[in-house]
């Protein structure tokens, strides 16, 4: 099944954000946990968030990705910036326990000069402490663009982070189409990118797509997201990356710069150019 939906708002609630994904011919979405530039989360409204698990299963919805604050950084020198980062991610996981079997996907962090191996090596010591068997929700590394110092522009760097972790199995990737191509991998040349990929991380730990355009040319370590077809890898090439086999089941979520009627048409362009049901 072909699972397709955009970034949407959770300010009207959890239910709310069903409707409006229903209302543009969706069938996931992400939405952010808390605000993206802040620290504060709403209380959790429980008949709200049930109403939204009644909706998902009755409209047969793929996964939701939750996406973590931007202002994260497990990665910092500055042992307060890590400790916020930790006390959010943990409390995050705790919330999602309320909508079991999602992703969490969150930007592994940057260095701030302090070298990539030593930011990997506090990613890992962040990750070990706040999973735990019992968790409910898969935590989803994103592929980065490579600008400054983020961590996470390789597929190497992802599998270190990876491979530190006790509870690996609760960890996946999520792989955003403009990252890559920004970061220099051939989103054109796509077998040969899914196969290094395969190799580095393996593919079952790719559990969801952020579908982007991008504003500049592949290499350019700029993360600019731009409109389907409006960008330098266009419309022929996101076309083959919702159809490729490697990648069928998966929840593609647009991060496009658009107003709900352009995600909607978006959406509309990418059902018609999917090959399958």
């Amino acid at each position: 099944m072909f699972f397709i939906g955009c970034h949407l708002s959770s300010s009207k609630g959890f239910a709310a954000m069903g409707r409006t994904a229903l209302e543009i011919g969706a069938n996931t979405f992400q939405f952010f946990t808390r605000n993206p530039r802040g620290s504060q989360a709403k209380s959790l409204d429980l008949q709200d968030v049930q109403a939204l698990r009644t909706l998902l299963k009755e409209h047969h919805f793929g996964p939701l990705i939750a996406h973590a604050p931007y202002t994260l950084n497990p990665a910092s020198a500055d042992p307060k910036t890590r400790d916020f980062a930790l006390q959010t991610l943990a409390d995050d996981l705790q919330r999602l326990e309320h909508l079991p079997g999602n992703l969490y996907n969150f930007h592994p962090g940057s260095h701030v000069g302090q070298g990539a191996p030593t930011g990997i090596r506090l990613i890992i010591q962040a990750l070990n402490e706040i999973l735990t068997p019992g968790l409910h929700t898969t935590v989803l590394l994103e592929t980065m663009a490579g600008k400054g110092s983020e961590i996470g522009r390789s597929f190497d760097e992802l599998k270190q982070i990876l491979d530190g972790v006790r509870l690996n199995a609760q960890l996946g990737v999520c792989l955003d189409t403009c990252h890559v191509h920004d970061a220099g991998y051939s989103l054109e040349a796509l077998d040969q990118t899914l196969n290094e990929f395969d190799k580095q991380i393996g593919l079952k730990k790719l559990r969801a797509v952020h579908l982007n355009d991008s504003l500049n040319p592949r290499g350019a370590h700029k993360d600019r997201h731009a409109p389907i077809g409006q960008g330098h890898i266009g419309t022929d090439t996101l076309a083959r990356v919702i159809n490729h086999p490697a990648l069928q089941g998966l929840p593609f979520c647009l991060e496009t710069p658009n107003d709900l009627p352009g995600y909607a048409r978006e959406i509309a362009l990418l059902r018609s150019l999917y090959h399958g049901k």
